[in-house]
């Protein structure tokens, strides 16, 4: 049987960077790790086919020779995602779909044509699937009533990517978080258990990726790569070795949980295994926001300390930053950046709170009526939010346009990771020398020319660059790769503002609504909160 698998197209994001993969020639920062990792437990007599449409279209002659159309897709993709469906179904091909997206909303691929829906985590449904395909059916739901132990989940397909149109590799270690955050997705999706594969597992698709040529950056996918903190550190002693045996081939990105910073062993643990960045779930440097949404795990204790802890230890923190929680003040905006600024954040995702479906975030507020009609929610920067605020919705708009483009000011993102990198660890190891891709050179070069040269940024530029050779020597490539994402914050700032101040004129031309007030009995004080929570 031949298998087309199509991962569909993301829309132009934070996470998008396409100025700078321009600097790399690369298409697409990560690949489709889930339609891999499919085409991995399908059975391997059958024939597969990958073409991801951030990279290139689908060919007639790849249309023609598929007999089966397998699409996974999370919710931004959702557009592209139905397009092909129905592109799939106008040629007359039995299409399956998967994935978050098709797991939280099954009745809006349904809507489309989708033949077959295989829904939640593939180790249990793929070989549900298979076993209708192989009866004659041609059409199906097949959904889990448990999670899957990932420990069986076979090396993922690494060998259909286009190695060179991507800048990163990614790999999954684990699966769920423990935590409780009410407006997340993943414990819903995952649970809140964490499942992780065992180090020889992982190591195992390191050597996969290793003898296929793979020699770049890898970001372990794991929306929290330290739930499982005991067996987090079982495959960090054996990855440090395999790292050295290796001759440091890899670096590391990744995302965890603030608590992070409480451990020092574990800190320790990923820098001498090459990890270089962590994304932190920040949300907000406010207390109440945060206890009401509940992620009380950034309230056991600074949280600009724990960022500079993270720093200090040899990470360079990635931030994800929410406005619009209940209760929420006004100058929330204002003090994202600030605390962005005092701890030395150098970027950092920031969007307007969505509720996304089936999260308890969404039952609570169809429950109160606050959801908007035809608003799914997605976790772009240039979407309104999809629910009425318990502040006027066009408050916490500019405020957001003003905090984004301040975050992403050139001059206040250049000092701000410079201030990083100053007090940035390292391990203890140094790779060993060679000689640098001409591409990675004229990036370089390129970053110099524009930063150092033709914008009013010119004179810190060599100030900072200077002062970190001086200084902090080792950090300094990875300085001047931090300084290069601002490239495509710099245009991605004017998109933010433009795609933003467009939906709030449409939805002030309707009317604006009036902002939801709070019943009293959830205005509860942080001590009522923390009483009911030990």
């Amino acid at each position: 049987m031949n298998i087309l698998l199509i991962y569909p197209i993301f829309p132009k994001t934070f996470w998008s960077y396409e100025k700078i993969l321009e600097l790399v020639d690369r298409k697409v920062l990560l690949p489709p790790l889930g339609l891999v990792t499919v085409a991995a437990i399908l059975p391997q007599e059958w024939n597969f086919k990958l073409v991801d449409r951030n990279i290139r279209a689908v060919t007639e002659s790849e249309w023609e020779w598929a007999d089966l159309v397998i699409l996974s897709a999370m919710i931004v993709q959702k557009e592209d995602l139905l397009d092909q469906i129905k592109e799939a179904k106008r040629r007359g091909k039995l299409v399956a779909v998967g994935g978050p997206y098709p797991t939280s909303v099954p009745h809006e691929v349904q809507g489309v044509g989708t033949d077959f829906l295989i829904l939640d985590e593939g180790e249990i449904t793929l070989p549900m699937f298979v076993e209708a395909i192989q009866r004659g059916e041609t059409s199906g739901i097949f959904r889990a009533t448990e999670k899957p132990d990932v420990t069986s989940t076979p090396i993922p397909r690494f060998d259909l990517l286009d190695f060179d149109a991507y800048d990163m590799m990614s790999i999954q270690f684990s699966r769920g978080c423990p935590f409780q955050c009410e407006f997340c997705d993943i414990i819903v999706l995952y649970g809140r258990k964490p499942r992780t594969k065992t180090p020889a597992q992982l190591l195992a698709e390191l050597d996969c990726l290793y003898e296929l040529g793979w020699r770049r950056g890898i970001f372990m996918v794991d929306d929290n790569f330290i739930g499982n903190k005991r067996n987090v550190k079982l495959l960090l002693h054996e990855l440090k070795t395999w790292m050295k045996e290796h001759q440091y081939p890899f670096r590391f990105d990744t995302e965890a949980s603030v608590d992070l910073a409480q451990d020092p062993e574990l800190m320790e643990l990923m820098v001498e295994c090459g990890f270089a960045a962590v994304f932190l779930g920040i949300e907000t440097p406010d207390e109440d926001s945060l206890q009401l949404t509940k992620k009380f795990q950034n309230t056991r204790s600074s949280l600009t300390d724990a960022v500079q802890s993270i720093i200090k230890a040899g990470l360079r923190p990635m931030a994800g930053f929410i406005i619009g929680f209940d209760g929420e003040k006004a100058g929330a905006g204002d003090r994202i950046v600030r605390f962005a600024e005092q701890a030395g954040i150098p970027s950092t995702t920031f969007a307007m709170l969505q509720a996304l479906p089936n999260t308890a975030l969404w039952h609570r507020l169809h429950k109160e009526g606050r959801l908007r009609e035809n608003t799914d929610g997605n976790i772009n920067q240039t979407t309104l939010m999809n629910f009425i605020a318990t502040r006027p919705l066009e408050d916490i708009a500019r405020e957001y346009i003003e905090a984004f483009c301040a975050l992403y000011d050139p001059v206040k993102y250049l000092d701000r990771t410079y201030r990083c990198f100053l007090m940035m660890g390292g391990p203890s190891w140094t790779a060993p020398a060679k000689m640098p891709e001409w591409i990675i050179v004229k990036a370089f070069l390129t970053v110099i020319w524009r930063q150092g040269i033709k914008r009013e940024t010119r004179w810190k530029f060599w100030h900072h660059l200077f002062s970190i050779i001086k200084h902090n020597p080792r950090v300094t490539e990875h300085y001047l790769a931090a300084c290069a994402h601002n490239e495509h914050f710099l245009e991605y700032r004017q998109i933010v503002r433009d795609q933003i101040e467009s939906q709030l004129a449409a939805y002030l031309a309707q009317g604006a609504e009036k902002p939801y007030e709070l019943p009293r009995q959830s205005q509860k004080s942080k001590t009522e909160v923390v009483e009911k929570v030990a």
